[in-house]
């Protein structure tokens, strides 16, 4: 069940403009990440990452990596398994075997594009779990984390009780939206 394993790479998209996070796309995403790889690891990185993201050669036989060679390059793309726009929240599959691989290429991301427009921005890797569950259970805790340092950061009462009063305004259209997408989501995973 080796080759069945999988790693989940929990990341956030960094940019210090706001235009980047209206440009995010799995494709655009998927081609970043794809790009990175290939500079850092060459030819052998990319085919490991590539059988990895598209699930070729999942049986471990010669096959897996000979059907590779007949793709188009610009087609194999990392797994984005969920997108945040508006968060910059990402999470990307691979193989267990080839997360490191992944994982080291990702600080070479140096921007997004898309619409012919290049965005600056780096890819800050938060957490890597072995099932989307744990990667989720960490991003609580992570957002729980940042909202505290928010909230210690804020200069005077009023700051404070702007940021508690905008967050209680969005939680119960939020709640209601993720509810209903639950559903939905509960027999495709």
């Amino acid at each position: 069940h080796a080759a069945l394993s999988r790693r989940y790479v929990l990341c956030e998209v960094v940019s210090e403009d706001p235009r980047c996070r209206q440009c995010i796309e799995d494709r655009a995403l998927g081609l970043a990440v794809r790009d990175a790889i290939a500079r850092v690891h060459g030819d052998y990185g990319l085919a490991c990452c590539s059988i990895s993201f598209t699930g070729a050669g999942e049986t471990g036989g010669p096959g897996g990596a000979g059907s590779l060679r007949v793709r188009s390059p610009v087609r194999v793309c990392p797994a984005v398994k969920y997108l945040n726009a508006y968060t910059g929240t990402v999470l990307l599959r691979c193989r267990k075997d080839s997360y490191r691989l992944l994982c080291s290429a990702l600080p070479f991301v140096r921007y997004l594009e898309s619409r012919a427009q290049r965005y600056p921005c780096f890819l800050n890797t938060l957490h890597v779990g072995g099932t989307i569950r744990t990667c989720q259970k960490f991003l609580i805790q992570y957002n729980r984390t940042q909202l505290l340092r928010l909230l210690q950061n804020c200069k005077n009462e009023e700051e404070r009780q702007c940021i508690q009063k905008s967050l209680l305004s969005c939680s119960l259209t939020e709640e209601q939206s993720q509810s209903g997408d639950e559903e939905e989501d509960d027999g495709t995973e």
